[in-house]
């Protein structure tokens, strides 16, 4: 999928997907955005700022976002990043109350399956793009 067919993407809100981050590079295709398909299996459909409290979450939980792996391009995540996170992590940080604050505008409507909206609404913070 290219960056103009990202565009008929829809976010949780109803409008048009925007991009989640550019540097670091984000999402489960690498272009920014928060969108999924069949292939990826960790729904990468919300975008997040990164806290210190849901890195050290993700690395209890066997997903270290924090230490950098060159070989994949990964430069590791530190708090004030954006990134693409997979819906049930985020849902399950949700739960545990760490979740980290979303990007509405760029969370792939997808993402209302497995999350309901109010819970994404509270954490919301408004896009800069």
């Amino acid at each position: 999928m290219t960056k103009e067919q990202a565009k008929t993407k829809r976010n949780v809100l109803g409008g048009p997907l925007e991009a989640c981050c550019y540097a670091p590079e984000t999402g489960y295709f690498r272009d920014g955005y928060c969108r999924t398909d069949q292939s990826d299996h960790g729904r990468h459909v919300v975008c997040a700022e990164m806290t210190a409290g849901f890195l050290e979450f993700s690395r209890n939980r066997g997903n270290d976002l924090s230490t950098p792996r060159p070989e994949f391009g990964f430069p590791g995540l530190k708090p004030g990043d954006r990134w693409c996170l997979c819906a049930l992590r985020w849902k399950e940080a949700w739960k545990e109350g760490v979740a980290p604050s979303v990007i509405l505008e760029a969370c792939e409507e997808s993402a209302l399956k497995l999350i309901p909206l109010g819970a994404l609404q509270q954490h919301a913070i408004k896009s800069v793009n």
